[in-house]
């Protein structure tokens, strides 16, 4: 396999092209000896087949590992023995209409439930809920089909689909004006984790990087959207138990890093800040510093509501045990990001694969052991906490020199690969280019991809009744899933 550290690019004739049992047996082979499936997509090949692109990290390495095989109209499906690839296959079936043979349950990733043969759970007593798509206030759309006894969840089926945009289309052939903007808006809530891993790889491609202060400022906004992200979250958990204090008190503090966002570059969600080779606006001195204390402030006001949160026993005795997902059955899917973090895994970009300013700024990782709400809840109290004080020390001390630097165009033939540790988790991009230097192909994969599985399987054995306090402690992304 090709062998990538960080986000770095390499000619594409240096993928090696395997038969398809051999590309089996080298798939079996990394995700049997601890590798995980960042990703596995597929694209045209030559006279009609499909190339599939499989792309593994090896966490404890730091690398990435890269490989590709041809096939027809189907292929042995990997997921019966690691589920991780499940969505990925699903989405090559809906997309190319290539079979993978075995898969536990073929449909297609993406389409409405109108077109879906949902799972069914036959026996006395059983019965059926169906919730949304359609939800009350401002959650995007999604459907979820509960099958039931009594209260209890046997089982429950999620299916998305309704924010599908044909992003990976609509990237095939830039860069061009519209790219930076699409990548943007692939998830609204996620945009300096999508941008940046959009830029790294961009620089990459061009065998360029951005100075020192742009990287600086690029973790600042990194971070504002993980502060602005977990205060949002917790809250929002504090509304769903009923905690009024700190869910009024959480939801006001999240606008404060959303507004520090906003002194960056003007908007409070980030949009407009990062090109490639750098950033657009720059901080003078004093604004920076500034910039540091109201975001200590606004740290320590979240701080003291959250442990209101956290202490009182009646939001103790509706989060502990609740929604539980052990580190096996974490590991098995592939969970990333704080829902991994939960469940006693040691998985975060920032640590494994760092790049831009995470390669000289380190940040100690949080992590629980019981896998439930409570553990998803206090890893963001933990990870608030971090994340304000990086962005303090950064204010305070940017490097010198400027924000952006002169950028050329991709280069021809290349295959580039970016991670990013955005606030859900691992944020993986990969493109490749053609002779032109235009992609051919741009996947994208957001974190919601690996983390939803994961949410209904938590919710086995569980109370229906606790399915919006189990749904928000996972905070997944409806529009980062569907793309």
């Amino acid at each position: 396999m090709l062998s990538l550290h960080g986000a770095t690019a390499a000619a594409r004739e240096a993928v090696p092209v395997l038969p398809v049992r051999d590309f089996l047996a080298a798939a079996t082979e990394a995700l049997s000896s601890g590798a995980r499936l960042g990703t596995l997509f597929g694209r045209d090949g030559t006279s009609g087949e499909t190339a599939l692109c499989a792309v593994f990290h090896d966490d404890a390495l730091g690398r990435s590992r890269v490989v590709e095989t041809r096939v027809r109209d189907r292929f042995p499906s990997l997921s019966p023995s690691f589920p991780q690839a499940q969505a990925f296959e699903r989405a090559i079936f809906e997309e190319r209409g290539v079979v993978p043979e075995g898969h536990p349950r073929l449909v297609g990733l993406r389409e409405k439930p109108d077109r879906h043969p949902f799972f069914e759970v036959e026996g006395d007593g059983v019965h059926e809920v169906a919730v949304g798509p359609v939800h009350a206030g401002v959650i995007e759309p999604g459907h979820f089909r509960f099958q039931c006894h009594g209260e209890t969840v046997l089982h429950l089926e999620i299916r998305l689909g309704w924010q599908h945009r044909g992003v990976a289309r609509l990237l095939a052939g830039g860069p061009d004006a519209r790219t930076l903007a699409l990548i943007e808006t692939l998830a609204g809530d996620t945009t300096a984790g999508h941008a940046t891993a959009y830029c790294e790889l961009f620089e990459a491609l061009a065998g360029e990087g951005a100075p020192p202060r742009a990287q600086a400022l690029r973790g600042v906004a990194l971070e504002l959207e993980r502060l602005a992200a977990h205060a949002g979250c917790l809250g929002a958990l504090a509304g769903d138990v009923g905690f009024l204090p700190s869910a009024s008190l959480l939801g006001r503090l999240r606008a404060e890093f959303l507004n520090a966002t906003a002194e960056l570059c003007g908007s409070r969600f980030g949009r407009g800040l990062l090109v490639p080779g750098g950033v657009r606006f720059d901080l003078a001195e004093t604004a920076a510093r500034a910039l540091a204390d109201r975001v200590e402030s606004a740290f320590a006001r979240v701080e003291e509501a959250a442990e209101l949160f956290f202490e009182t026993p009646s939001v103790r005795g509706r989060t502990d045990g609740v929604g539980v997902l052990d580190a096996d059955l974490a590991d098995a899917l592939g969970l990333v990001g704080p829902a991994a973090r939960a469940c006693g895994l040691v998985r975060d970009v920032r640590h494994d694969h760092p790049g831009g300013i995470y390669r000289f700024a380190y940040l100690p990782i949080a992590r629980a052991e019981g896998g439930d709400v409570f553990s998803r809840a206090w890893i963001r109290l933990r990870e608030i906490e971090r994340s304000a004080a990086f962005v303090a020390e950064q204010l305070r001390a940017l490097p010198a020199g400027a924000v952006r630097a002169p950028i050329g165009p991709p280069r021809p033939n290349r295959i580039a690969l970016s991670l990013v540790e955005g606030f859900r988790g691992e944020i993986g991009h990969v493109a490749l280019t053609g002779p032109d230097g235009r992609f051919e192909r741009y996947d994208v994969t957001d974190p919601s991809i690996h983390n939803w599985p994961g949410l209904a399987m938590a919710m086995r054995g569980e109370s229906i009744s606790d399915f919006p306090l189990c749904n928000k402690s996972f905070d997944l992304s409806y529009a980062g899933h569907d793309l």
